[in-house]
């Protein structure tokens, strides 16, 4: 057991599997973030969405899932060791008093570093043929007034071998898919950065827009929807 993640189902040489660094609302108990309870439920801590379908995906269409157990903003895994934002001071306008001044070292080596270490091992061990790596995003920023009009962002950083075959796909699906939107890949994709693009590894990265994952219904709809779409783009792939 870790604090820092969890992974539902076995992965197998050459199949498909799921990452979800950012499906956790959890703050251990000795972690102060000093932030009013409900913003725990709001986009700035967690991706909504992201742990039922992961948790679907593993459980009926057999693509395991190495998941986040631990609050974006006790320690973003998603981002490098030096980046600001690992442990954010502010999220989308809000202060996060209690990061002011912690120990980011710790929280590295805490959460950080034994995620992506067990994820490291999880992958060389299967060496699968695409993983995908599923994220969500807000409507709308609280601190930016933009419209984010798409249903769903496929994510590149600079190897768009499966964003190519999966943009149509989706778009075939009649969802109104973001390419690099509703952010780019190229400034924010550490995860796959290091684990598949370093590798070679072929990846999908997914934004699915958070008010549409609001049901359990939503959620085994999209968690079908994207694993037909990883099982076909797997396939595709040369």
């Amino acid at each position: 057991m870790s604090e820092a993640f969890r992974q539902l189902g076995t992965p197998s040489p050459g199949g498909i599997v799921c990452t979800a660094d950012h499906a956790s609302n959890h703050v251990p108990a000795d972690i102060a973030l000093g932030i009013p309870a409900h913003l725990l439920g709001e986009h700035i801590a967690v991706d909504i969405g992201t742990e039922a379908i992961a948790e679907h995906l593993a459980r009926d269409h057999a693509i395991p899932a190495h998941i986040a157990a631990v609050s974006r903003l006790v320690c973003d895994l998603n981002r490098e060791e030096t980046a600001p934002g690992l442990v954010p001071e502010a999220s989308d306008g809000h202060p996060i008093p209690g990061n002011v001044g912690a120990d980011r070292e710790a929280r590295l080596s805490r959460f950080h570093r034994p995620y992506h270490s067990a994820l490291d091992q999880w992958l060389a061990a299967a060496e699968p043929k695409l993983i995908l790596s599923l994220h969500s995003f807000t409507p709308r920023l609280a601190s930016r007034d933009e419209p984010r009009p798409w249903q769903v962002g496929v994510l590149y950083n600079t190897d768009d071998r499966a964003a190519r075959i999966a943009i149509p796909l989706l778009e075939a699906e009649g969802l109104n898919v973001g390419d690099n939107l509703p952010y780019s890949g190229r400034d924010l994709n550490y995860t796959m950065n290091r684990h598949a693009e370093a590798a070679g590894r072929p990846y999908l990265g997914i934004e699915l827009r958070q008010d549409l994952m609001q049901t359990p219904a939503d959620q085994a709809r999209y968690a079908a929807i994207l694993a037909d779409i990883a099982q076909r783009v797997a396939s595709a792939l040369t």
